[in-house]
C-alpha cells in the first residue's frame, strides 16, 4: 500500500473536523465533497455568513491584546479579521472548535504561516515553525519504498544549527505519527562527513549534536550528500560506518533554496506525489497549500491534518 493510501486509511479511523476557509476556490470545494464522502474527516467549508459577530469582536480584542506590543494597532487587526475568514477560523481552531486548519490555495505561504503562528501558537518544545512535504515517489527503491519526508521546503530561508535540529525533530515526529515510519534522518549537504571544510558543514555538525541532545534515540547523521544518504551502494563507498547512510527517509535540507528546488525536481521529474507544505512546530495541526495545488492535494493535506489531530 503506497503512502497516500495508508494516510487515507488512517484518517478514517478517528473522525476529526478540519476547517477550509477558502470556500470560494473550486479545488477546495471539490476536495471537501470527496473528504466528506469518503469519511476521511469532517471538512467544513467556512463561509462569511458563518461568522458570529460577537465572537468576531472577541477574537479581534484577544488578538490585539496578544500582539499590540509588535506595533500592530487595532485597525490593522480588524482588517486582518474582516478581509477574509483565515484569521477567524485560525482562532476557532486554537480554541478547539476545529481540529485542524488547511488553507493556502488562494493565500500566500507567508500569509498562511503568519496567521497560523499568531493564532495557533508555537509549540514551546520545538520553538520554531517550519514545514515539510511527504514525498511518495513511484517505483523507487530508496527511502521506505519511495516514501520520504523533505524539510524545510517552505518557511525558514537560512536555518542555523539549532533551527535545523528543531526541523529534524518535528519532521521525524510527523513521519512516525502519520506514516508509521522509524525516522532515519540525513542532514544533506554537497559534502559527506568532512569531504569539504565549510561553514555549512560546521552548521550541520552543530545541528546533529543538538538533535542527539533533544532526542538521543533518533537515528540521524550528517553532513551527507544525497546519494550517500539514500543509495546503499554509494554509502558503502563514501561513508560505510554511518547508521543512516543509504537508508535515510527524512531528508533535512541546508536551506530553503535547496529544499524547495529538491522537492519540485523530485515531484516533476519522477511523477511523485508531494503532500504539503505541512506546517511543523505549531500547537495545532495546520497545512499550507501551494497556490498551484490540485484537488487531490487538498484532500491529502486534510487527511494528514486529521491524523495529526488524532
Amino acid at each position: 500500500m503506497d503512502a497516500i493510501a495508508r494516510i487515507r486509511k488512517l484518517a478514517k479511523t478517528k473522525l476529526k473536523t478540519v476547517v477550509l476557509p477558502e470556500f470560494n476556490d473550486e479545488r477546495v470545494t471539490e476536495a471537501a465533497k470527496i473528504i466528506n464522502a469518503e469519511g476521511l474527516a469532517k471538512a467544513v467549508l467556512f463561509t462569511p455568513d458563518m461568522v458570529d459577530k460577537n465572537e468576531l469582536e472577541r477574537y479581534i480584542q484577544e488578538f490585539y491584546g496578544q500582539h499590540r506590543a509588535k506595533d500592530m494597532d487595532l485597525d490593522a487587526v480588524r482588517k486582518l479579521f474582516t478581509c477574509d475568514t483565515l484569521y477567524y477560523t485560525a482562532m476557532m481552531t486554537a480554541e478547539g472548535k476545529f481540529d485542524g486548519l488547511v488553507a493556502g490555495a488562494s493565500h500566500t505561504t507567508p500569509d498562511m504561516v503568519r496567521a497560523s503562528m499568531r493564532c495557533l501558537g508555537i509549540d514551546e518544545r520545538i520553538t520554531i515553525v517550519s514545514s515539510c512535504f511527504i514525498m511518495d515517489v513511484p517505483d523507487c527503491p530508496y527511502g521506505d519504498n519511495g516514501t520520504f519526508l523533505f524539510a524545510d521546503c517552505g518557511v525558514i530561508p537560512e536555518p542555523n544549527g539549532r533551527q535545523l535540529a528543531c526541523i529534524a525533530l518535528s519532521a521525524a515526529e510527523l513521519a512516525n505519527k502519520v506514516l508509521g515510519l522509524e525516522p532515519r534522518i540525513a542532514f544533506l549537504s554537497y559534502s559527506t562527513k568532512g569531504s569539504a571544510k565549510t561553514k555549512s558543514a560546521e552548521k550541520i555538525a552543530e545541528a546533529l549534536v543538538l538533535l542527539k541532545e533533544m532526542a538521543p534515540n533518533l537515528l540521524a547523521d550528517g553532513e551527507l550528500q544525497v546519494d550517500a544518504a539514500i543509495v546503499p551502494e554509494v554509502a558503502k563507498i563514501k561513508y560505510p560506518d554511518s547508521l543512516v547512510g543509504g537508508k535515510a527517509n527524512v531528508l533535512i535540507f541546508p536551506n530553503l533554496e535547496a529544499g524547495n528546488i529538491g522537492y519540485k525536481l523530485t515531484q516533476r521529474m519522477s511523477g511523485a506525489r508531494a503532500v504539503g507544505p505541512l506546517l511543523l512546530g505549531l500547537k495545532k495541526p495546520a497545512s499550507d497549500l501551494s497556490r498551484g495545488c490540485i484537488t487531490e492535494d487538498v484532500v491529502d493535506c486534510v487527511a494528514v491534518s486529521a491524523i495529526r489531530a488524532q
